[in-house]
């Protein structure tokens, strides 16, 4: 009879601090950041504020697509929105600009 030999990585398991809600967290964040025009979004957001209508010069897509966007966007925690007069600008918070310079390094 052959016995397998267990490996010694796990006779001294490394600390795993996430928990359920933190892994579930992440697998969200990453399902949202899965789409196209959203990248393409906080792209455009990387570089300073900007409102709707600039959004939708720049990326052809309709308003209610790109105010659905930013909903995401911001329930997520990675853009804030600042009334101007009648227009509303949109501009990364910290988390969205750590996320940006993330992604910058992994592009590279």
């Amino acid at each position: 009879m052959f016995i397998y030999k267990r490996c010694s990585c796990r006779a001294n398991p490394g600390k795993y601090d996430y928990t359920n809600r933190q892994v579930l967290q992440l697998e969200e964040n990453l399902k949202l950041l899965g789409v196209k025009a959203r990248l393409e979004l906080l792209l455009m957001l990387k570089d300073g504020p900007h409102c709707v209508c600039d959004l939708m010069t720049h990326t052809k897509l309709s308003q209610s697509l790109i105010s659905h966007h930013l909903s995401d966007l911001t329930s997520a925690g990675f853009i804030e929105s600042k009334k101007e007069g009648k227009f509303v600008e949109y501009r990364l918070t910290d988390k969205g600009m750590n996320l940006m310079n993330l992604l910058g390094q992994l592009n590279n």
